[in-house]
């Protein structure tokens, strides 16, 4: 006596149920509470419809992650084939927390690395090769327009949560 579904055409019907699972979830946009979401987002589509390939996104004072791993994985559900995404932040437990997020995304696509170290010494060190995006809380205190300068230098596209630094026109 033989088999039955060894002698199908179909194949097995849970093999086809996780297929259509996969592909409604890569639909599916990933939620971000962030007030910055809608313009990261918008960035990152614009890029895409730009025909770009690839991507670097640096947030700087990046907490826990949750903004920069958010975009990152919209960026690969819009067809991105190269993700390069960096974030910075002086407390070491929020980093660790990022650390231990990033680690549970697998995809040869994408480089996450999460860093302990000062937002606007970050800023400046993109500054010789900006980003296609930064993710920016604004400028506080005494420093906030060096900050913001900063942020412009350090990137294409700055997404802050007050509007960054323009320069005046000439």
């Amino acid at each position: 006596m033989t088999y039955a579904p060894e002698h199908t055409i179909e194949g097995p019907t849970l093999e086809r149920a996780a297929s259509r699972k996969r592909s409604s979830a890569a639909g599916r946009r990933p939620r971000c509470r962030d007030t910055r979401w809608p313009e990261v987002a918008a960035a990152l589509a614009a890029l895409r419809a730009a025909k770009r390939c690839s991507v670097r996104i640096v947030d700087a004072d990046c907490g826990a992650g949750s903004l920069l791993l958010c975009a990152v994985r919209f960026a690969r559900s819009l067809g991105f084939t190269a993700i390069e995404a960096r974030g910075v932040d002086t407390a070491p437990a929020l980093v660790d927390r990022a650390r231990a997020a990033a680690a549970t995304v697998r995809d040869p696509a994408i480089g996450i690395t999460f860093e302990r170290g000062e937002p606007i010494a970050a800023l400046c060190e993109e500054s010789d090769f900006p980003a296609d995006i930064v993710l920016w809380h604004g400028g506080r205190g005494a420093n906030a327009s060096t900050a913001d300068r900063a942020a412009v230098r350090a990137g294409r596209a700055v997404i802050a949560d007050h509007p960054p630094y323009r320069r005046a026109a000439a």
